[in-house]
């Protein structure tokens, strides 16, 4: 089930490149995000290599590798919506930084309310497949990882371009 989101973003994606063209960097950003999720999505998230390496490491007992990719969703997501606000609807300034950031968290609260209802229709299955492990603010936590992801991408976009400008 996890696995529909590369699906879905691939086939958009590809019907919508004569109309409008990321540039390399978006699409590489997309990429590198879609592999995250897809991994996770392939050992079912709480039982990737990179967890068990991380509890055995630090003696841990959740698994962190989905806020990894929460993180991941806002850090190389924000890029490429600002791109798109930039070039399709022509923002500049301020706003063209804070729109795709809000834009990240609208939709890491709507991931969080799918996987609610998903949880909610699957009983003690969907429990695991959303994967609170015991973390009664794991919604809040996820949401504010990709709010966090966002910002820091978007301050240091800010910043490069603002650099760019002063030479």
């Amino acid at each position: 089930m996890e696995s529909i989101l590369p699906v879905i973003v691939v086939l958009v994606l590809t019907f919508t490149y004569k109309v409008f063209r990321f540039s390399n960097a978006s699409y590489l950003l997309m990429f590198i995000f879609l592999c995250l999720h897809t991994y996770g999505a392939h050992y079912t998230y709480q039982r990737t290599p990179f967890d068990m390496w991380l509890k055995a490491s630090f003696h841990i007992q959740r698994s962190y590798y989905d806020r990894v990719v929460h993180f991941a969703f806002g850090l190389f997501w924000a890029y490429p919506f600002r791109e798109l606000l930039t070039r399709a609807a022509a923002q500049r300034g301020f706003w063209s930084y804070v729109i795709p950031t809000t834009v990240v968290f609208s939709c890491s609260a709507c991931f969080e309310i799918i996987e609610m209802v998903a949880a909610f229709v699957a009983g003690q299955h969907g429990e695991e497949y959303v994967g609170l492990q015991g973390d009664v603010f794991d919604t809040q936590k996820d949401m504010g990882l990709g709010l966090a992801g966002a910002v820091i991408s978007m301050g240091i976009l800010a910043w490069y371009l603002h650099r760019k400008q002063l030479k």
